[in-house]
């Protein structure tokens, strides 16, 4: 959400980014934004006037009250004096009203304006137009057919999706036996991995609050992934993000407590309203996951230093498990409204012969920090919003696509890199059964 201030004086650039974001239809958000700022800041002044005057004209009524005592002749005039009192104090409770209902609609108003983005941005309408910025590591194609993920998963008896299609429906699994601990393994890893950079390892809450949610994402955002727990004020969350930026709400944070440098485990639910394959025999887009995340909440100045740093994490992490990536670049179409820049890490995909992403680096500026008051005192005493960011760490099964089609053997055999091993009990490699 942006400073209304800045809106009030920037109303043609906050619309140029709308128009960079290709949302076109949130254009007259601008103008009425400003329209009902102005109605409201008129009723406060009028507001603060009439408080102003009710404490003279108090005075002026205990004046006149007594000089009526001693002059029948100023009874009339305490009266009248007494009609207009009661006149403003209507006036006032109305204008009081009015301020309600101007602040609630300006409210709900400026949560649809998107964030100013950063000028770094690629213009584009959608994710089509993201841009590759870099590989790393190298692509290979194997010399034999690489199955379908499932199939890989299947090959070990580590998956059963028959089972939780009864149970629960499509969009959930089964993951058994080696399968099952390769998924923890990953989990494990990149939670010490991020420990190793120096990073506080958090489990948050798993559901919270809807003025948390409307605070860490946009309403588009909330409608399409949120489950709400029926009957209370409850959401399961999509992401620890959510649970861990909630954290902070309505704090002031000692300057000297800055950054908050983060790394979160936690379940995920999302609807995937919308999403297209959710039917499919597959584990890439499912109603629930798990993820290690990093969140990093800092000064202003500091952010864009945290961006670089988080996504180069992600790469660092995935080259490690030998599993290529590249880094993509999110056009400003593609961009949720929170964001002020962000780019996707993709791994290698050897059957696809494509990439695919895993990871989602994302820096929103003060954009939670204002919806969730978020704030900080500089070295001058004033108080500051902080800004917050966040990137994926690990999220299998998503991961376990990526890891199990880039160290798959021709035997059907699967190569457990190095550092993964530990996690493994010291497996070197997965062996199918049978």
């Amino acid at each position: 959400m942006l400073d209304m201030r800045f809106v009030r004086e920037n109303p043609d650039a906050v619309k140029e980014n709308i128009r960079k974001k290709f949302q076109d239809a949130k254009l007259p958000l601008v103008d009425e934004v400003i329209e009902i700022d102005s109605k409201r800041r008129a009723a406060i002044a009028e507001a603060d006037q009439l408080r102003s005057n009710r404490n003279q004209i108090s005075k002026q009524i205990g004046i006149l009250m007594g000089q009526a005592k001693k002059d029948p002749s100023k009874q009339e005039e305490a009266e009248a004096v007494k009609t207009k009192v009661k006149e403003q104090a209507d006036r006032l409770a109305e204008l009081e009203h009015l301020e309600t209902e101007l602040e609630i609609e300006l409210h709900q108003k400026m949560l649809l304006i998107p964030q100013m983005i950063d000028d770094s941005v690629p213009i584009g309408k959608d994710d089509s137009e993201n841009v590759e910025v870099q590989r790393f590591g190298e692509a290979k194609t194997p010399d034999f057919p690489v199955p379908y993920h499932t199939e890989i998963m299947e090959s070990f008896d580590g998956i059963d999706l028959d089972a939780a299609g009864r149970v629960s429906g499509n969009g959930f699994y089964y993951l058994l036996g080696d399968i099952a601990r390769l998924h923890e393994a990953v989990l494990a890893y990149g939670r010490d991995f991020m420990i190793d950079k120096g990073f506080t390892y958090c489990i948050p809450p798993f559901m919270i609050h809807g003025n948390v949610v409307e605070g860490v994402m946009s309403q588009t955002d909330m409608d399409g992934m949120m489950y709400k727990i029926e009957g209370e004020d409850l959401y399961l969350i999509g992401t620890s993000e959510h649970s861990m930026i909630g954290r902070f709400i309505d704090q002031l944070l000692p300057s000297e407590r800055l950054p908050q440098t983060l790394t979160s485990y936690s379940p995920c639910f999302r609807k995937e309203k919308g999403a297209h394959g959710i039917e499919e025999r597959g584990v890439y887009r499912i109603h629930q996951f798990e993820k290690q995340e990093m969140i990093v909440v800092c000064k202003p100045e500091e952010s864009k230093d945290w961006y670089e740093k988080l996504w180069r994490y992600s790469v660092e992490l995935f080259c490690s498990l030998d599993i290529p990536v590249r880094q993509l670049e999110c056009c400003s179409g593609d961009l949720a409204d929170l964001k002020v820049k962000s780019c996707d890490i993709e791994a290698w995909s050897p059957r696809q012969q494509k990439y695919f992403e895993v990871c989602s680096c994302s820096n929103l500026g003060d954009a939670q920090a204002r919806r969730l008051r978020i704030r900080y005192k500089d070295e001058d005493g004033k108080t500051q919003l902080c800004h917050t960011l966040n990137n994926t760490c690990v999220a299998p099964p998503r991961m376990l696509i990526a890891f199990l089609e880039n160290n798959l053997q021709a035997d059907g055999s699967v190569l457990i890199p190095e550092v993964l091993r530990p996690y493994m009990g010291g497996k070197e490699k997965l062996i199918p059964n049978g």
